[in-house]
């Protein structure tokens, strides 16, 4: 039996995540894929660091501690996603 992870009680981010894996298969249009593991980790990455960002009002220091980084790392995130 296979044990399903559960964020808050539940696994919308991983539900959301094949959702739109889905979709990205469908519009292949017979395209082979290529990269999809660093397409989806970017995309995920950007868009949760963004959110806590916002959701902190821009603290760097708490954003990082959120997210379990060092503020180093994130403000190295910071730059490559350009999210200020």
């Amino acid at each position: 039996m296979r044990k399903t992870l559960r964020i808050n009680g539940s696994n919308e981010i991983g539900k959301t995540v094949e959702k739109s894996l889905d979709e990205y298969f469908r519009h292949l249009d017979g395209e082979p894929p290529h990269g999809i593991y660093d397409m989806v980790i970017t995309h995920v990455e950007r868009a949760m660091i963004s959110s806590v960002m916002d959701r902190v009002g821009g603290n760097q220091t708490q954003a990082a501690d959120m997210l379990g980084l060092n503020r180093s790392t994130l403000r190295s995130k910071l730059t490559k996603y350009g999210i200020r």
